[in-house]
């Protein structure tokens, strides 16, 4: 090891930072140590009668033990260890209450680290300016001590073998700050650590988030997926008969634009939940979902695409609850792009509302091999989709036609 790999741990900003965290440490016990003292003078005291100094002494000892446990000193310390002492501990989960366990390895913590700290600060106060004043004179500096003045064993008038102890007393003390700060470091995720009540509230909220991300890949995967889709083959037909039907082209630019100011409101309502509304100014305007009451437009546009749609749709499909009526429209929006891609002829759907809740069934013939070729995601979001609400999805080839099959559970007395 090199002299520089030696004195590094002395000058890392790592090191610095740690002390200051000592350094707080030992602020804090300030306090204990006057109570200390004044209990000390008190009991000692001939003019104060015992019953009572012991009782004050009982309070006092409350009032000073009871923040240790307080859960508002636990997020303290950790916010002073994330930020001083560079530990990754998760911020405490709001409005949840830590246990027995948890508060006792955070008063262990908290004991640790103003004893420690007060340890710091005694030698920062006394330690410390006493090897200054040894390196000073070393260096041939007049620190003003007297001549006579000793400081146990060293005598500043031997200003070498002083200043020798001076470095040495520096150096040590550098050492010991260091070694208390790595230290510190490593027990932090030991006690101030989050109990188990809170990673599983920490492994639920992160499922929400991604369930959440993966809900909104699904809608722009489908709703942005089946508008390119459908402006793709009517931009192709209207290219092909610009010259010999400028009607059908008129109409084919009109089914463009309708589809792709649709998509685009789907995709001002997806942006719209991404959006960060903590700014005050309450939450971002969002375009309102599809549901299946737009479920005639959506085959409108499918067959202004060239598919052949034969839809047979029966039950109130307003009687459903709101989530399942904008998961249906999704499914049945999937299945309908996929029959544009990948399927030839024309497509059957049916659409029923049982007592029991949704049946979605599109079903069309395929070319080449069965099944969706593309590579895409869309069977994977509508099996998605269905599995969240606890439904059922059979997809797959019969013959030489493809089937979707997709129940959702969907009891009239549920709201949105």
């Amino acid at each position: 090891m090199t002299i520089r790999g030696v004195f590094a741990p002395l000058v890392r900003g790592s090191t610095w930072r740690r002390a200051v965290f000592l350094l707080l440490g030992g602020v804090l016990a300030l306090p204990y140590a006057l109570l200390v003292v004044a209990f000390a003078r008190l009991l000692g005291s001939a003019d104060v009668p015992r019953p009572l100094g012991f009782g004050l002494l009982l309070v006092g000892a409350g009032l000073a033990v009871v923040p240790v446990f307080l859960a508002g000193s636990r997020a303290l310390e950790i916010a002073a260890a994330r930020a001083l002492l560079a530990v990754d501990l998760p911020e405490p989960a709001p409005d949840h209450r830590i246990d027995r366990e948890t508060r006792l390895r955070a008063a262990l913590w908290i004991a640790l680290h103003l004893g420690t700290g007060a340890a710091v600060l005694f030698a920062a106060i006394s330690a410390f300016p006493m090897a200054l004043v040894f390196v000073a004179g070393l260096a041939g500096i007049d620190t003003g001590v007297a001549p006579d003045e000793r400081f146990g064993p060293l005598d500043p008038a031997h200003p070498v073998p002083a200043g020798l102890v001076g470095l040495a007393v520096l150096v040590a003390l550098g050492y010991a700050v260091a070694g208390l700060g790595a230290l510190a470091a490593s027990m932090a995720p030991v006690l101030l650590g989050p109990a188990q009540a809170e990673r599983i509230a920490a492994l639920e909220a992160r499922a929400v988030r991604l369930a959440e991300r993966n809900r909104l890949a699904r809608e722009l995967h489908d709703s942005v997926g089946h508008a390119l889709t459908v402006a793709t083959l009517q931009a192709g037909a209207a290219r092909e008969l610009l010259d010999t039907d400028p009607e059908f082209s008129r109409r084919a630019l009109r089914a463009i634009e309708e589809t792709s100011r649709r998509a685009m409101d789907d995709l001002d309502h997806v942006l719209g939940l991404l959006r960060d509304t903590g700014t005050g100014r309450g939450p971002a305007t969002t375009a309102p979902q599809s549901t299946l009451a737009g479920l005639d437009r959506l085959v409108a546009d499918a067959r202004a695409a060239g598919l052949v749609v034969e839809s047979r749709i029966g039950g109130p499909l307003d009687a459903l609850p709101a989530v399942v009526s904008r998961e249906g429209y999704r499914i049945v929006q999937e299945g309908l792009t996929n029959a544009v891609r990948h399927g030839r002829g024309p497509v059957t759907l049916r659409v029923a509302v049982p007592p029991e809740g949704l049946e979605i069934e599109l079903v069309n013939a395929v070319r080449g091999s069965p099944g969706p070729t593309g590579g895409g995601r869309g069977l994977d979001g509508m099996r998605e989709r269905v599995l969240l609400l606890g439904g059922q999805l059979d997809a797959g080839p019969e013959g030489d036609r493809w089937r979707v099959r997709a129940t959702l559970p969907a009891p009239r007395e549920e709201t949105e």
